[in-house]
């Protein structure tokens, strides 16, 4: 089964296998399956053509896919745009939610250890 361009898988119940789609959670995937009348419980592959064309109907809703990243990528245009703190933050490439950077978020930095004791500043000798 294909929607706007994505296969979902047919081995997954389809609470789960909406999930693929960019944008789709968990509660989305219920409320859209809740919206077409289908059970959740059902595999992509035990589906009708009707229930099929319900589930695209109900997708279609929302803002999915390329849509959405190119909505998310703007609002990150526009906050680094009008130089406000998590535009700066996002520039920097640091985190934008408030989290700490003295110890955690080696990932955000590049600051990647794989062992302990690389990538650390020398102790000063005494």
């Amino acid at each position: 089964m294909r929607i706007s361009g994505i296969n979902i898988p047919d081995e997954k119940r389809l609470e789960y296998g909406l999930r693929v789609i960019y944008g789709i959670g968990h509660s989305r995937a219920l409320q859209i399956l809740r919206d077409a009348n289908v059970e959740p419980s059902k595999n992509a592959k035990e589906l009708s053509a009707v229930e099929e064309n319900a589930i695209r109907h109900a997708v279609e809703k929302y803002k999915i896919e390329g849509d959405l990243k190119r909505e998310v990528s703007a609002n990150v245009k526009r906050v680094k745009d009008i130089k406000a703190y998590r535009g700066v933050r996002h520039t920097r490439e640091l985190p934008v939610r408030g989290q700490r950077t003295k110890t955690n978020s080696r990932t955000r930095r590049g600051n990647i250890r794989k062992t302990m004791g690389t990538g650390r500043r020398a102790a000063e000798k005494k």
